[in-house]
């Protein structure tokens, strides 16, 4: 079993693409092991419904989503906010289960500080205008992290380090669009027209904590969660103070070897079983 868990008040993670090559479950489930947390916010894009289409839904997702469950039913406040993967989930924006709650954003007030917390998409320019083409890029995303996992396979058994394709292209491409998808200055723009004093996204897999300043000198600061596709970032506040969580820099929880586990429990049970426990949960 674990040693005692680390305790932090406020924990956001998004874009963990669940349903996808890339996802990084079982690093997200041992993190999220590893700590104890008063409030869980889920930034958007944690299942992939866009991606559903192939049935890829290994069993380590699953787990992710049993044990999401579990932390609500068990008095974390879990909210869910929507993204642009998950979009369908929009319909159901203020539905509450437990201590799960769908939502489209959120206010928070934290030490004093006014905070808005919301996925992103919708600064996003290529969702705006062409969303037929975001999904594609997505799909096309997801092929290039399996095309990735093979080059790096083959890289290793040449003595070689890894290597990250995507991060390469993603670079370009935001280089090329920033002249009109500054995504960070017009979500930080918007945020303190609202009189915010801080603002939490995800959307552009890019973790970052900074303060940004409008033209007339007003600031806020910007936090963004990254993902757990090749970053394996969450945002962590505790004691008035935010940080960003880096799970490769976790010596201690990296190098873990996976828990042992009885015969009765979830590394042995298969969806079906999975979705009756976590059913099961929300009726006790």
């Amino acid at each position: 079993m674990n040693e005692k868990k680390r305790k932090v008040k406020l924990v956001v993670i998004s874009d963990v693409h669940l349903g996808t090559y890339g996802c990084h479950a079982k690093e997200l489930l041992r993190y999220l092991k590893s700590i104890k947390t008063e409030m869980l916010v889920l930034n958007g894009d944690i299942i992939d419904i866009w991606q559903f289409k192939k049935h890829y839904w290994p069993k380590s997702h699953m787990k992710v989503i049993k044990y999401l469950i579990g932390l609500a039913t068990k008095g974390t406040k879990v909210y869910y906010v929507t993204g642009n993967h998950d979009e369908t989930l929009r319909k159901f924006a203020g539905m509450q289960m437990g201590g799960l709650e769908i939502v489209n954003n959120i206010s928070l007030e934290l030490n004093g500080q006014k905070i808005w917390i919301f996925h992103g998409d919708v600064f996003d320019v290529i969702m705006k205008n062409s969303k037929w083409l975001a999904k594609l890029g997505a799909v096309s995303y997801d092929a290039l992290i399996v095309l990735n996992v093979f080059i790096n396979y083959i890289s290793k058994l040449v003595g070689r380090g890894k290597v990250s394709l995507s991060k390469k292209i993603k670079d370009n491409v935001k280089t090329a669009l920033k002249y009109i998808n500054n995504f960070e200055e017009t979500a930080a723009a918007l945020a303190i027209h609202k009189e915010y004093n801080c603002i939490v996204c995800g959307h552009i897999h890019h973790p970052e904590m900074r303060e940004i300043k409008d033209l007339k000198g007003n600031s806020i600061m910007y936090l963004n969660s990254g993902d757990w596709i090749e970053n394996l970032t969450a945002l962590e506040y505790n004691k008035g103070d935010w940080k960003i969580y880096y799970y490769n820099n976790d010596l201690a929880l990296h190098n873990q070897e996976s828990e042992d586990e009885s015969s009765n429990s979830l590394e042995d049970m298969n969806n079906k079983e999975i979705f009756k426990r976590m059913i099961r949960d929300f009726q006790n």
